[in-house]
């Protein structure tokens, strides 16, 4: 990607009065060639997996480890119930994202947005608002461009890479790239989708890797889900005309300076935080005594 910056990329859309995705979509195809139809065509090959990845969800389904498995179904039938707060959208926003998330431990196909870790996020927001038939199928795929976009620069800029920049970089990325789509599809500014890249960013700001037993599991599951509700209430503050104090360039690269100065245990070693428990270090001595996970 040609653009180093949220700002640079928001000045040439403005500047050729393109949409944003067609902006970020001509950009990838001056850089890697092809035409925009096969670029497209790409994108809904993606857009599909997700799909896919959700309705390949089985309840039954647990990972190797024995440590995920079932807990999308469970928040699915309480939410049927009656048991939980919120609306059935809102539930359905942490079902989808505990299904992907679990899809992925369970070495499933899933679409890694921007990595597999953090796979839950996007999907989690976006197939609540397919299943109602409330935007047609091409809106989707242009607001992937727009949170591609946004992710690699966040890549370019930081890192998506837990191992570099703890979880920030991982369910951070994905939640900033989840709020941009939500404002992009619901036709929001080019200084809305960076507001609500910022925000989502700054409210994660410093969230550690911390894996119990190395594995994307525990605590990563769930943490799909704060990453994806996060991303919502992003979105839903730059739709209602609410700014970062702070532009999102400099938000990244404050991000990128947390996580260089992150303690090396919290940067997906299994060593610290969670993993660093009492009862995180039984469960890993406990699957590496029972199954070779070295």
């Amino acid at each position: 990607m040609s653009f180093s910056s949220i700002s640079q990329m928001l000045s040439e859309s403005d500047k050729n009065q393109l949409p944003l995705w067609k902006t970020i979509l001509q950009d990838n195809l001056a850089e890697q060639g092809g035409t925009e139809e096969n670029f497209f065509t790409r994108m809904q090959l993606m857009w599909t997996a997700m799909q896919e990845s959700s309705k390949n969800y089985k309840a039954e389904d647990r990972s190797n480890s024995g440590l995920t498995g079932g807990d999308g179904a469970k928040v699915f039938y309480a939410s049927q119930k009656g048991l939980l707060f919120g609306d059935s959208f809102l539930n359905e926003i942490i079902t989808e994202a505990l299904k992907v998330s679990e899809c992925n431990a369970c070495m499933k196909r899933i679409v890694a947005t921007p990595t597999a870790g953090s796979c839950g996020v996007l999907p989690a927001i976006l197939l609540p608002l397919k299943h109602r038939d409330l935007f047609p199928d091409d809106s989707f795929v242009k607001a992937l461009f727009v949170a591609a976009g946004f992710g690699q620069v966040i890549a370019q800029r930081a890192s998506i890479a837990g191992a570099y920049g703890g979880c920030q970089a991982e369910i951070g990325t994905a939640s900033a790239m989840g709020a941009v789509a939500l404002v992009s599809l619901k036709g929001g500014t080019n200084e809305m989708c960076a507001n609500a890249c910022a925000v989502a960013l700054s409210n994660l700001m410093g969230l550690v890797c911390d894996p119990v037993a190395g594995l994307v599991e525990v605590p990563c599951v769930n943490r799909n889900v704060i990453g994806a509700m996060n991303a919502l209430s992003c979105a839903n503050l730059a739709l209602s005309n609410i700014q970062s104090r702070i532009p999102p360039d400099e938000v990244i690269d404050a991000m990128n300076e947390v996580g260089e100065e992150m303690n090396p245990d919290l940067k997906e070693t299994g060593k610290g935080g969670l993993a660093g428990t009492p009862t995180g270090c039984r469960i890993a001595q406990k699957l590496f005594e029972e199954k070779d996970y070295s």
